[in-house]
């Protein structure tokens, strides 16, 4: 639970750095300034993700100069998921919040989403509901957006936004690999966590460059498609393989049925030309079909396999709170008197 508002949670900032050192000194300032007026007690963590600039040399000079921010230096570039990562293992506070260091994102929204939070929400994300992006970035997130609402049942205007506040507790449950640092709230939804959302401001770019392109995209698309898989079926994977394959299975069966029904009737009437099954594309289809719907049981029934002989670390439940030993011992104590 976070503190009452007279004793505010201490924060540990996540900040993932990749060629930003334009814009680290002027960021580290508005931090500090949010920190001191709302008198919050912060860690700001910085994560230099392979950074070819000079990035890393304003770190240890802000390092130098504020006790209270650490930097993290990569031995490459491992990508997003994999700096927050690392942020989130070396943090000390109650409540981990998450930005970009390119300064899009706003440092003075952090108090509104501890706010959020202490509504009772355990993840808040950002909403970027007025946009300093060109057409071909907004125009893409608005329809993955969509989709992974759509597919998760999890329906935040912005799962890209870098700009989210997260209760500590969750990372013991969710993992970050891959690029899966945007699809958080659905990994934490799918646990039990309540998620909400905020509108949050959003800056036009004043260093640097974007680090996305076109195919950013097609990667959020096939990591989707795992979210999907891993909060629905993660568990209990032949459901969704053999529901797949039974439908096969059925498809190919009926359309080879009506095909040979067919090829009968033409045998056995002289009223209705031959029909020959190799001639009649379907025939393909359905055998195809088939073959299809019995490989795709085969892989369910190894995905069983392999969930029941892994024992994955991940229990397939999230406990949000239990009484103690003590309480039930003198609970049942006085049942007895």
């Amino acid at each position: 639970m976070l503190a009452s508002p007279s004793s505010p949670p201490k924060l540990s900032i996540v900040i993932p750095v990749f060629n930003e050192s334009e814009s680290l000194n002027l960021l580290h300032e508005k931090i500090v300034d949010v920190a001191q007026a709302e008198k919050l007690s912060y860690q700001l963590l910085l994560i230099d993700d392979g950074s070819t600039d000079a990035s890393w040399e304003r770190i240890t000079q802000l390092n130098a100069l504020d006790p209270n921010t650490t930097g993290i230096r990569l031995r490459r570039n491992f990508g997003k998921a994999a700096a927050l990562a690392a942020g989130f293992d070396a943090a000390t506070g109650d409540v981990l919040i998450t930005m970009d260091a390119d300064l899009q994102d706003d440092p003075q929204e952090i108090p509104n989403l501890l706010k959020k939070m202490s509504e009772g929400f355990d993840v808040v994300s950002g909403w970027k509901k007025v946009r300093n992006d060109p057409w071909h970035k907004t125009f893409p997130s608005k329809i993955f957006n969509f989709l992974v609402g759509w597919a998760t049942g999890v329906p935040l205007h912005d799962h890209n936004c870098g700009l989210k506040a997260y209760r500590r507790e969750i990372f013991d449950e969710v993992k970050l690999y891959g690029e899966m640092h945007r699809f958080v709230p659905v990994l934490a939804a799918s646990r039990g966590w309540k998620v909400g959302e905020i509108p949050v401001q959003h800056h036009p770019r004043q260093f640097g460059h974007s680090k996305y392109g076109a195919k950013r995209f097609i990667k959020g698309l096939l990591d989707l498609i795992t979210v999907y898989f891993l909060t629905g079926f993660r568990q209990r994977p032949q459901h969704l393989l053999g529901s797949f394959g039974l439908l096969c299975l059925l498809g190919g069966s009926v359309g080879l049925f009506i095909l040979l029904t067919f090829w009968l009737i033409s045998r056995m009437s002289e009223a209705i030309p031959d029909i020959h099954l190799h001639e009649r594309a379907i025939f393909y289809l359905s055998i195809c079909s088939l073959l299809l719907g019995f490989q795709m049981v085969a892989v369910g029934i190894l995905a069983e396999l392999i969930t029941a002989i892994s024992r994955p670390d991940q229990s397939p439940y999230s406990i949000a709170q239990t009484t103690s030993s003590s309480d039930t011992n003198s609970s049942n104590t006085s049942d007895t008197k």
